[in-house]
């Protein structure tokens, strides 16, 4: 029986992938896996069954990731599920910024009971002309699951595309349109294009990656589309640029006390993701990724281990979170030479943490799991029976 702790609504369909081996609540004490959105999971009691933290979405900011890896513990979360609902805004967000539709409304309101309103109409409408996305140019900075996405949908509304990401994935290399511009310098992104959308994670080496000096090389009343991370853009600076024109329209999915009310600004209220079909899929997601992890040792879309899995067709699986280090691997099969024969092995790293999952022919006394356990740069050993 695995015990899982709710620390979100967590989508029907999504725990629907976990059976009657599962117990699942949110008042849960000792879980073997957290599942969580959006609640803050830095100051938990990291109880020592838990194995594994899902979160259903891609940012994992809520979590403390270091801390995990060190106790062994698997953080996963779902990247591409939420994708095209994110997809979506942000060309909602473009069309807010290229055609003053924004405004427009609110003055349709302010007029609402005024009996001459279609007259109105159209004398006002030339103060909210807007320009049409045709022709004009987008850079897409971070070509991931919802970057390349952006970037192949705007192609079909006739803008130029320019992407960078010095880290693309291969499978993310294969999905983006042979027409986007590729550029390796992320200061031609500034230079070149009329607007730029951010689809980049929210960690120390990105925090604000649009500032002051970012802004100095932009063309002058660029559009900013931003529905990856409030962190990402540097309020002050934001403001100051839109205040002096040279940002042309800001448009947020994080509101800030300092821009919400600016007339240049739409501040959406976190809804990128909101969406059924999304919060269905990352649920759904989730889900699987902890199934296959504790009852099979599987790896599939975790932060901070490597992607790992293999067929468990043997009696008895270990796997084993360790340090990515010389000798490791001779000194785990050491302790298995005269308890056990491996039918299977499989062995990955990710920087300095490495994961190496063993298929035995017979089951192991639990003094050789602890000698494996014992192993100086080992964080954990998990034992699984077919």
């Amino acid at each position: 029986m695995y015990n899982v702790k709710l620390y979100n609504n967590i989508a029907q369909e999504g725990l629907n992938q976990l059976d009657n081996k599962y117990v699942v609540n949110e008042d849960i004490e000792q879980p073997d896996a957290i599942l969580v959105r959006s609640a803050n999971l830095h100051d938990i009691n990291y109880n020592p069954e838990l194995k594994a933290i899902a979160r259903a979405g891609a940012g994992v900011n809520n979590i403390d990731i270091d801390t995990c890896t060190t106790k062994g513990i698997a953080v996963f979360n779902t990247p591409g599920a939420n994708s095209n609902a994110v997809k979506e805004l942000v060309f909602a967000g473009l069309l807010l910024a290229s055609r003053d539709i924004y405004h427009g409304m609110e003055w349709v309101k302010q007029e609402a009971n005024n009996p001459d309103l279609s007259k109105l109409v159209e004398k006002q409408k030339k103060h909210y002309a807007g320009n049409e996305l045709m022709g004009k140019s987008l850079g897409v900075i971070g070509c991931g699951a919802i970057g390349v996405q952006v970037a192949n949908l705007a192609l079909r509304f006739g803008m130029e595309v320019h992407g960078y990401d010095p880290y693309m994935s291969i499978d993310a290399a294969w999905n983006l349109s042979r027409y986007v511009q590729h550029e390796t310098n992320i200061e031609d992104i500034y230079r070149k294009c009329d607007f730029i959308t951010l689809h980049i994670p929210m960690n120390d080496s990105t925090k604000n990656t649009i500032n002051k000096e970012s802004i100095a090389h932009m063309k002058d009343g660029v559009k900013i589309i931003n529905f990856a991370r409030g962190g990402l853009v540097n309020d002050q600076d934001m403001k100051e640029a839109l205040d002096f024109g040279k940002v042309g329209f800001y448009v947020t999915d994080f509101p800030s006390n300092l821009l919400a009310s600016h007339p240049k600004v739409a501040a959406i209220p976190h809804l990128g993701a909101s969406t059924e079909e999304s919060e269905i899929n990352c649920a759904v997601k989730a889900c699987q990724e902890i199934k296959d992890y504790l009852e099979n040792g599987n790896i599939t879309n975790s932060v901070n281990l490597p992607n790992a899995s293999m067929p468990f067709n043997s009696p008895v699986r270990i796997c084993i979170i360790h340090k990515n280090i010389p000798k490791m691997i001779s000194q785990i099969t050491n302790c298995l030479v005269d308890n056990a024969n491996i039918d299977n092995l499989l062995n990955k790293s990710k920087k300095d943490i490495a994961y190496t999952m063993l298929d035995l022919d017979t089951e192991i006394s639990q003094a050789t799991l602890d000698a494996i356990d014992n192993i100086d740069g080992v964080y954990r050993v998990l034992h699984y029976q077919k």
